[in-house]
């Protein structure tokens, strides 16, 4: 009875020793699990999208932006020829104030010379004293001329931006 006892022990060891074979195969590939998902996990890193929602998002965004661009643009314009018009007038005004300034210079030089300068200029005939207020009356004159100039020009520039605004809101409706 030795005998059959003993290749059934023989048949045992060898079956523990084959699953304990198995049990080591199968912990290297059990502990080898984690790095495997992560390995075969897909990760997104771009989302492709269909070129009908990227083309429907790009007309929405535009639809969205023109009328704030063109708000934009509208005010930018406004500050523009606000400005424009007060260079212009800045410019009108400094001209005529020049204008102004040498007439004034000129007045006062002919002031000082027909009020005398000197015993000469105090003994100046008749004809001569109204040659000097000729010249004086012909000074405040052209000095009319230029400011009646300056206001038909301002008056001109005004209905020339009243003529672009007017066109500016036509266009705009």
């Amino acid at each position: 009875m030795a005998n059959p006892l003993a290749d059934c022990v023989s048949s045992l060891r060898s079956s523990n020793h084959l699953l304990g074979n198995s049990i080591t195969i199968l912990d290297s590939g059990v502990n080898d699990f984690p790095r495997l998902i992560k390995v075969l996990q897909t990760t997104k890193h771009f989302e492709l999208l269909p070129s009908s929602d990227l083309s429907a998002a790009q007309s929405r965004l535009l639809s969205s932006l023109t009328p704030e661009f063109n708000a934009l643009l509208a005010r930018v314009e406004t500050h523009l020829s606000r400005l424009e018009r007060r260079e212009q007038a800045l410019i009108a005004r400094c001209e005529l104030l020049e204008g102004r300034l040498s007439m004034s210079g000129e007045d006062s030089d002919a002031t000082r010379k027909s009020s005398g300068g000197g015993r000469l200029g105090r003994k100046s005939n008749a004809s001569e004293g109204d040659g000097g207020r000729e010249a004086l009356r012909l000074k405040q004159t052209r000095a009319r001329k230029e400011r009646l100039e300056y206001a038909v020009e301002r008056l001109s520039l005004q209905a020339q931006q009243r003529e672009r605004q007017l066109r500016k809101s036509i266009a705009a409706q």
